[in-house]
């Protein structure tokens, strides 16, 4: 089996609105997490159905024709799907494809992985209920290196971008991705720009060009280090060795999303390498490593 298919694998109203519930939260975090494809299916039925009776103090939201991007999906009973889906104005929003899975069902052919979709959604809780989706179009399909570069996109939103968050500049980033991969460019090198303006419009990153501690502009042929939660600073002897020194003109370059230079190329992927490995406490990316097994990352 090729490494890309390894990598494809809420009803009645409560008697009154409650603020929250904790079986809201521990839903929320069940998608987030590798959990639920590993539960019985009795389990995480029983989880799913719970979660979608309750409904927060909060009015029933109706989304109606909102680009996005699957990127994940679960089976739900023996006909539906819960879907992870990215929003031009919603963020990520969760929501339960209701028969998707039935043989004649016209889901099946548009809730596909880098299709751009429409869709159109209601409900009051974290899980919402899909009433409409339509194909759009536009995006070419990707294949090869590309797909498995794809897919750790979706598994980079899904770990940094909190439900219910919008980001339409990562959006639009997101879409320019897809299509540089699909045109063939350098995976590693796209894939170096995905990786800084997600950190950057999420809020883990600042900017790459400026030491923030003293205001002062970044020079090219000076050392720098990204010191974690603070920014850019000179690099000092005293620094942990994790920590990679990377030079002025990287950093300007990165800013600039120019990794024409290869010692760019170089010092990019380590300090994303370790960016990344910050502020995800060490939890592995699964795509990640087979793309660093493949040596595209």
């Amino acid at each position: 089996m090729s490494k890309t298919a390894d990598i494809a694998r809420a009803s009645a109203p409560a008697p009154r609105p409650r603020r929250a519930d904790p079986v809201v939260d521990e839903a929320a975090e069940l998608l987030d997490s590798k959990a639920l494809p590993g539960m019985a299916d009795a389990a995480a039925r029983a989880m799913m159905d719970r979660a979608m009776r309750i409904v927060p103090a909060r009015p029933e939201s109706r989304v109606a024709e909102q680009p996005g991007f699957v990127l994940h999906a679960w089976p739900y009973r023996e006909t539906s799907l819960i879907l992870d889906v990215f929003t031009r104005d919603y963020g990520r929003i969760s929501m339960v494809a209701k028969g998707a899975k039935r043989p004649h069902s016209a889901l099946r052919a548009v809730l596909q992985h880098f299709h751009p979709v429409s869709v159109s959604w209601s409900g009051r809780g974290e899980v919402k209920t899909l009433t409409k989706a339509e194909w759009v179009g536009g995006m070419p399909p990707l294949a090869g290196d590309a797909l498995l570069s794809a897919f750790y996109l979706n598994e980079l939103l899904m770990r940094f971008c909190p439900r219910e968050d919008a980001h339409p500049a990562l959006f639009r980033h997101y879409l320019t991705t897809l299509t540089r991969l699909a045109h063939g460019e350098q995976a590693g090198l796209v894939l170096r720009s995905f990786e800084r303006v997600l950190l950057q419009e999420t809020g883990f990153a600042v900017a790459f060009d400026q030491c923030l501690s003293t205001g002062e502009r970044v020079q090219p042929g000076l050392d720098y280090v990204y010191q974690p939660e603070r920014g850019v600073r000179r690099a000092q002897p005293s620094d942990p060795s994790s920590w990679p020194v990377v030079t002025g003109q990287t950093l300007l370059d990165m800013a600039q999303d120019d990794y024409s230079r290869a010692q760019t190329a170089a010092q990019s992927r380590a300090l994303m390498r370790f960016l990344l490995h910050y502020y995800l406490q060490g939890a592995p990316l699964k795509t990640r490593q087979i793309l660093i097994d493949l040596q595209y990352l």
